[in-house]
C-alpha cells in the first residue's frame, strides 16, 4: 500500500545565533539531486513523505539545537547569557547617591499615598536576578515587624541590601554587612532608619535609667545603644525614648560616614549616608541628616 504524505510539526525551535545568515536550512529531498530549504528560523508544520528524506529532516531538526549555537563564538554565547542585571520596573538601578535617594523616597511617597507599584516581585524578576545583583541602596533598620524597608520604600527584588537589628544597633558584623554593598557592588546609598515607638530602644532606655541589665544577649543591645541614651539624657526632652531613637540613627550614620573604608567614598561623592526616622502613624520617612544634594 502506498502511504500518503505525513505532516510533521517541529516544536521548540532551537536557539539561533543573531549573527547567523537567514538561509540556514534543512535538506528535505529524498534523493539529494533536487531539494528545497526550510529557513531554520521558520521551521514549523512541514509535509514530508516516508523514506530517507523524512529521516534527513528529523535528524537535521534534532541537530539544530547544537548547530544554532555553533554559528556563534563562545564569547558571543557568554555575552548573550551573562548580561548586566536587568532594569527594575521603576527604571535602571541609579548609580549616583542623589538618584538613588530620590528613587527610595519616591517609593516611600507611594507607600504613604497607598499608590503602590509593588515593583519586581514575581518569578520573572527572580529568575532574571539569579546570576547577579546590583542593589542601589543599603538600609539598616530595626527588627520591628512594622518597619520592613522593602515595603516602606515600595521596592522589589534586587533593589536593596537590608540589615536589621534590635534598635538598629550596629556592631562589627552589622557594620561589615553595611560596607559590603558600597565596597563590592558600588551601592551609592546607605540609609540608617529608626522609627517611632521602638520597643528595643524603650527597653534599653529603661534598663539604663534604672540600672537593671536586660536578660541574656538583650544586654548587648543595651550596651550598643548607650551613647544614644546619654545624648537623650543631655537633651532632656518630653519623650526621651523617642529622642534616643533619633539620636541612635544619627550617631550610627555619623560613624559610618567617618568609617575609614566608607569615608573616602563619601568624600568622592559616590556614596551618601542618610539617617532617617519612620512614623508608624503616617508611614512617612523623615530625613534627619545626610541627604545628598
Amino acid at each position: 500500500m502506498t502511504k500518503g504524505p505525513r505532516t510533521v510539526t517541529l516544536v521548540n525551535s532551537p536557539p539561533v545565533c543573531p549573527h547567523d545568515p537567514l538561509d540556514v536550512g534543512v535538506d528535505t529531498s529524498q534523493s539529494g539531486a533536487a531539494h528545497r530549504k526550510l529557513p531554520a528560523r521558520q521551521l514549523g508544520e512541514t509535509t514530508v513523505g516516508d523514506g530517507p528524506g523524512r529521516r534527513t529532516l528529523l535528524t537535521a531538526a534534532a541537530s539544530l539545537a547544537v548547530a544554532g549555537l555553533v554559528g556563534c563564538s563562545s564569547a558571543e554565547v557568554r555575552n548573550e547569557m551573562h548580561t548586566a542585571p536587568p532594569a527594575s520596573r521603576t527604571g535602571p538601578a541609579p548609580g549616583a547617591p542623589k538618584a538613588a535617594y530620590q528613587r527610595l523616597m519616591e517609593g516611600n511617597r507611594r507607600w504613604v499615598a497607598n499608590a503602590l507599584l509593588h515593583p519586581d516581585r514575581d518569578p520573572t524578576r527572580r529568575e532574571l536576578l539569579a546570576a547577579s545583583q546590583q542593589p542601589y541602596g543599603a538600609v539598616l533598620s530595626c527588627i520591628d515587624s512594622r518597619v520592613p524597608p522593602e515595603l516602606v520604600f515600595d521596592t522589589g527584588l534586587g533593589d536593596l541590601f537590608v540589615m536589621r537589628s534590635g534598635g538598629g544597633a550596629a556592631g562589627p558584623v552589622i557594620t561589615g554587612s553595611i560596607e559590603y554593598g558600597p565596597m563590592t557592588s558600588g551601592t551609592p546609598l546607605i540609609v540608617v532608619l529608626g522609627h517611632q515607638r521602638c520597643g528595643a530602644v524603650s527597653a534599653a532606655y529603661r534598663a539604663l535609667r534604672e540600672g537593671k541589665p536586660l536578660p541574656g544577649n538583650l544586654q548587648a543591645i543595651t550596651k550598643a545603644l548607650r551613647p544614644a541614651y546619654e545624648q537623650a539624657v543631655r537633651e532632656s526632652s518630653a519623650d526621651p525614648a523617642d529622642t534616643m531613637a533619633r539620636a541612635q540613627v544619627k550617631l550610627t550614620a555619623d560613624a559610618l560616614r567617618s568609617n575609614r573604608d566608607l569615608a573616602p567614598l563619601v568624600a568622592e561623592g559616590v556614596l551618601a549616608v542618610v539617617s532617617a526616622y519612620y512614623s508608624l502613624d503616617t508611614g512617612q520617612v523623615e530625613i534627619l541628616n545626610g541627604a545628598p544634594v
